[in-house]
C-alpha cells in the first residue's frame, strides 16, 4: 500500500485495539484523513484481546499513544480501565474511543453519536420523536442511550 506522508520521529501515533482486526479498514480511513487534515500521525492495528487488554495499554500510555478505538472484545474492559467516562460510556459500560491526556484516559462510547449524527447530516431531527430500535446488541445499546441523552 502507498501512503502519501512521511512518519518521521515527531509523528504521532493511534490506533485500533480488538481481535481480530488484520481485517479493520480503520488505517486506510483514519490515515487518509491525517493526510488530508496535514495532520503528523499515524493510525495502526494492535490485535489485543481482553486478556492482555490492560498490558497493552500501559505499554501504548507509556510510548506516548495520543488516542485509540477499541472494537470487540475489548470495548466493556476498557470502561474499567479508563480514568474517566463520558456520560454515555458510564451508562452504556463500554467504550469504542480513548483520548490519552498526558496519561489520563478519557473514555467514551461514539456509537450513539455518529447515528444520531447521520440522521441529523440528511436533514432529520429525532429530538422530540418517538424511536423505535430493533435490536439489542452493542450498537443499539448505544444508540438507545444517546437517543435518551438526546431528548428521544
Amino acid at each position: 500500500m502507498n501512503y502519501d506522508f512521511t512518519i518521521t520521529g515527531h509523528t504521532g501515533f493511534t490506533g485500533l485495539l480488538g481481535n481480530p482486526v488484520t481485517h479493520s479498514l480503520s488505517p486506510l480511513m483514519h490515515n487518509e484523513a491525517f493526510r488530508i487534515l496535514d495532520l503528523d500521525y499515524v493510525y495502526l492495528c494492535f490485535n489485543v484481546g481482553e486478556d492482555t487488554l490492560e498490558t497493552a495499554v500501559k505499554g501504548l500510555i507509556a510510548c506516548g499513544i495520543r488516542g485509540f478505538n477499541l472494537t470487540m472484545p475489548d470495548k466493556n474492559r476498557m470502561a474499567e480501565l479508563a480514568d474517566e467516562l463520558s456520560l454515555a460510556a458510564q451508562m452504556i459500560g463500554a467504550v469504542n474511543t480513548v483520548v490519552n491526556e498526558s496519561g489520563k484516559l478519557m473514555g467514551h462510547n461514539t456509537d450513539g453519536l455518529g447515528f444520531m449524527h447521520s440522521m441529523r447530516e440528511v436533514g432529520f431531527d429525532p429530538k422530540g420523536q418517538t424511536m423505535t430500535i430493533f435490536g439489542a446488541g452493542g450498537a443499539a445499546s448505544a444508540i438507545c442511550v444517546q437517543a435518551a441523552l438526546d431528548g428521544i
